[in-house]
């Protein structure tokens, strides 16, 4: 599970020795599609995930367009992120990031589709049904729920089988990033019903759920200091937990005040989060051009340094 996967040469002839030694690092940092776990990731990922929560609510439920159709324009849109994300040789923090986005979007409006139907308490104000389309399975948060762990053991099954690394930042290869996306995207969507089901039936409501959520990232937080205890399975449990926390964030700031949110509104939320992400997209961008500027000028003095003088 661990195991990292093997960069080979291509091309007519490798080169060996020392040269070619000092080069492996840069060609892994030029191959790699994905960002380290840092705590500016994990603070991309929430903003990211509430950011998906409200402006999936605000496609469905502002706009009125309902569940369904939301679901199939959202996933569009992921499928087109997608592809540019696939497509590109290198990590790239906007492309990165924006399909985080879209899954998070995406995830919000297939969770609601599936656990949602057109009863009075999933209804606004007023409102007789949940927009164009069918009105939702109506499954209920444990069924949903059961059925996207299923999918995702099923993936990471999958995954299992094919003997490619789970560390994201070493996965270089088009089948590995095809996985690790399959699971985002359901992973993501788990997590919107997790959200959902602490703040709408557990009675925790949104501060509560976002509460209970952020007590089990901390501990998360200290099993990384436990040996026994992998890293790669922290990190995915931890994945999915942070869309909960980004699910009941958004609640709580476009709910209203009544169900016990602020009322901010799903629009002014969603502008804000974005600006929020942008910044924070853009700092990412000129980190890790200023890491690769570093690792290939370190690159280049130990080349130096172990070419021999002509004779």
């Amino acid at each position: 599970m661990d195991q990292p996967e093997t960069l080979t040469a291509t091309g007519t002839g490798a080169a060996t020795g020392p040269t070619a030694q000092s080069t492996k690092p840069a060609i892994k940092s030029a191959m790699r599609k994905l960002p380290e776990a840092t705590l500016a990731f994990w603070i991309m990922k929430i903003a990211a995930t509430t950011l998906g929560e409200t402006a999936g609510d605000l496609f469905s439920q502002t706009l009125k367009i309902g569940y369904f159709l939301s679901t199939v324009v959202l996933f569009l849109i992921f499928v087109v992120t997608l592809v540019v994300q696939l497509r590109s040789r290198r990590y790239n923090p906007f492309f990165y990031w924006t399909v985080i986005l879209s899954t998070s979007t995406a995830g919000t409006t297939m969770s609601d589709f599936m656990n949602r139907d057109a009863s009075a308490k999933y209804l606004s104000a007023g409102a007789s049904s949940l927009g164009w389309g069918p009105q939702g399975l109506g499954l209920g948060y444990p069924t949903g729920a059961a059925i996207l762990i299923s999918l995702l053991l099923l993936i990471f099954a999958a995954w299992k089988l094919s003997g490619m690394t789970f560390r994201i930042r070493e996965i270089v290869s088009f089948r590995g990033e095809a996985l690790f996306w399959a699971a985002i995207l359901v992973s993501n969507t788990l997590g919107t019903s997790m959200g959902d089901y602490l703040s709408d039936s557990s009675g925790l409501g949104y501060l509560g759920g976002a509460l209970l959520v952020s007590g089990a990232l901390a501990v998360l937080i200290l099993l990384m200091r436990v040996p026994t205890v992998p890293n790669v399975l922290l990190f995915w449990i931890a994945f999915v937990l942070t869309r909960p926390l980004g699910a009941t964030a958004g609640d709580f700031l476009t709910k209203p005040v009544a169900k016990g949110g602020l009322n901010l509104g799903t629009a002014g939320s969603s502008a804000v989060l974005l600006a929020i992400l942008l910044g924070l997209m853009a700092y990412a961008h000129v980190r890790e051009r200023r890491t690769e500027h570093e690792t290939e000028h370190g690159t280049e003095r130990r080349t130096e340094r172990r070419t021999p003088p002509p004779s």
